[in-house]
């Protein structure tokens, strides 16, 4: 990652804006929060006006990622009634929160911003559940390469703020070009299984196609297709030499390897991608000369399970990652109005909490 990668995660640098997300206009026109909130807009325009009230938001989880602070800030800019009248305090992206620490306080009239919070509430659990569980998985991982393969997981709409929250987390290897579209990544990949399917099941014919459709790319070769991923890998280092640049393993937990036929597998699990499989892959490839090749994974992995293959040392060097990091119910926020007119006013069991870390944020942000 480039240095002002970094920066923008520490919060060093300018904050996101509301040009770089493209909000539906319906926003303002209500059609996305919920209905009590636009009906009480109405009643405290009509019969209690012009109070300045606090409105704080908080989780209930420690060691948690923080995101979509400058998702959720751009929308108030935008669609706030007089934006530039309200107060403002927020913690960055890409901090560290625990239990009950504010992330975000707006102050100003209820009629101004009310009707937003539940749309603030989805956004910051969202992007924080994403930053977060890429977070706890290079945690394990550790150092290596991890891949986002989670464009498939979920609706496709999702993709674009999943894939910040998954950069500002310390991934911008994605799949797609929308998750890259908020920080300027591209999408990546290895050949599918549909390749493959389409050359009769030959991995090697399949693999020079690619390498003739896009000469100037090391070719990443998916190499479970045929239940067979020593032999194949074998097959298209053999053919592709130097522009082998990796091969990917995705075999289902269904299966076990041919590999594994003639051996005795009563000390571990041979189904999937498994340890042991890795190791011997590893070896085969090196024996022939082909370490330069990079040794990829994927299928159900998480943060236990890459623990587990880094226990053992194994020779992995890419985790793909897909439907763990956008499983959305890691964090959940909370709205909460915590004051009125300066003075404490909250619900029994809740009330404002302090803190040093907020930042004033200025009107407009450009």
């Amino acid at each position: 990652m480039s240095n002002e990668v970094s920066l923008k995660k520490q919060g060093k640098i300018s904050r996101l804006t509301n040009k770089t997300f493209k909000f539906p206009k319906e926003i303002g026109e209500h059609l996305f929060s919920a209905n009590y909130f636009i009906k009480s807009t109405d009643i405290i325009r009509h019969y209690a006006p012009n109070h300045q009230v606090t409105c704080q938001w908080f989780q209930r989880e420690d060691d948690v990622m923080l995101c979509g602070i400058d998702e959720a800030i751009a929308l108030i800019h935008e669609f706030a009634s007089n934006p530039s009248d309200l107060e403002i305090l927020a913690l960055h992206d890409g901090d560290i929160i625990n239990a009950h620490e504010p992330v975000l306080k707006v102050t100003g009239k209820y009629e101004d911003f009310g009707f937003l919070e539940s749309l603030i509430d989805g956004i910051l659990a969202r992007r924080s559940s994403v930053a977060t569980n890429v977070y706890r998985t290079l945690k394990v991982a550790n150092g290596k390469t991890v891949f986002s393969m989670a464009d498939r997981q979920d609706d496709f709409l999702t993709q674009i703020g999943d894939g910040y929250a998954t950069y500002i987390a310390g991934v911008d290897l994605v799949s797609t070009d929308a998750q890259g579209l908020w920080y300027g990544g591209k999408g990546f990949g290895t050949t599918p299984h549909a390749l493959i399917q389409i050359f009769k099941g030959d991995v090697v014919k399949a693999s020079k196609a690619y390498l003739a459709m896009y000469p100037n790319e090391k070719v990443a070769a998916l190499v479970d297709y045929n239940n067979d991923v020593i032999g194949d890998s074998l097959k298209v280092a053999r053919e592709l030499k130097d522009k082998l640049g990796a091969v990917r393993i995705d075999t289902s937990k269904a299966l076990i390897d041919k590999y594994f036929e003639d051996k005795d597998t009563s000390g571990f699990d041979p189904h999937g991608v498994n340890p042991q499989l890795v190791f011997a892959l590893r070896e085969a490839l090196d024996q022939e000369g082909f370490d330069h090749v990079k040794i990829t994974v994927s299928s159900g992995f998480n943060p236990s399970k890459i623990e587990y293959f880094e226990s053992l040392n194994t020779p992995v060097d890419t985790y793909g990652v897909g439907s763990y990091f956008v499983k959305n119910d890691t964090v959940g926020f909370t709205g909460d109005l915590v004051s009125i007119d300066g003075e404490p006013e909250a619900k029994v069991g809740r009330k404002e909490y302090s803190s040093d870390r907020l930042k004033k944020v200025s009107y407009p942000i450009y």
